[in-house]
């Protein structure tokens, strides 16, 4: 059972940029990457939910090489996000503060998973940030804020299948941010669940493109495209085709 979290008794810890995969010296971009969590604790984060960004991490890093790209990943203070407290938004705040810091002025894309990915969509509207990827996104329903968004590409990922967390709620917070910004999109990834462990390269290609076309102001792969210039709900409910990044070479 996950542990309980009053803020009135949640141990002092710093929140920890993990360290830099890629280019360190003259990065072009950051990629920060946030991972997943539970409703509630005051427990350490997931070593599971860290090797998970960790290793998609790794894979950007390498792809993007070439662009001159960072990644980070984002070790949250606490597990969970804490009802109010929001503690990962605010870590993921901090942490845009943090490559902002280090870096310069260079663009940043946010990549967070389940709860991170709500994180994500909290954190995006730092000056810094050029675009938002929501993947699995932990939504409770309750109406979040989307006017930070505007002016960012935003792209949701969620399996059809996702029994954790409705697939719904991210259809229409999606909804909700087209209508204040065209640069949204949603893909809905068929017969796969929050983990999206049957379409995972497909979901490692997609975050790829995204990413490196926000980031390195480079054209995005069709699907991408068409999603994000569709109207809701086409460009809302965009299907995830089995075998993508494979015939753009990755």
């Amino acid at each position: 059972m996950a542990q309980h979290a009053s803020s009135e008794r949640l141990p002092p810890r710093d929140a920890k940029l993990g360290r830099p995969l890629g280019e360190r010296r003259a990065s072009h971009g950051v990629l920060l990457l946030l991972p997943g969590g539970e409703p509630r604790s005051a427990r350490r984060p997931s070593p599971i939910a860290a090797a998970a960004a960790l290793r998609m991490a790794r894979g950007l890093a390498r792809a993007g090489m070439e662009e001159s790209l960072t990644a980070h990943v984002l070790r949250y203070r606490y597990r969970g996000w804490n009802d109010e407290a929001a503690h990962p938004a605010e870590d993921a705040e901090w942490a845009v503060q943090e490559v902002v810091r280090r870096y310069g002025d260079v663009p940043v894309c946010l990549i967070g998973t389940d709860l991170g990915a709500r994180a994500a969509l909290r954190a995006g509207g730092h000056e810094a940030v050029v675009a938002v990827l929501a993947i699995a996104p932990w939504l409770t329903g309750a109406r979040e804020p989307v006017e930070q968004l505007v002016g960012r590409h935003v792209l949701f990922v969620q399996g059809a299948d996702d029994a954790h967390s409705d697939p719904e709620h991210s259809y229409r917070l999606a909804e909700r941010a087209k209508a204040v910004n065209p640069d949204v999109c949603r893909f809905e990834v068929h017969s796969d669940g929050h983990a999206l462990h049957g379409h995972r390269r497909e979901v490692a290609a997609l975050a790829q493109d995204f990413a490196f076309g926000a980031v390195c102001e480079r054209d995005f792969a069709r699907p991408l495209a068409d999603a994000l210039a569709a109207p809701p709900p086409l460009g809302l409910r965009m299907p995830l085709a089995a075998g993508f990044g494979r015939s753009l070479g990755r």
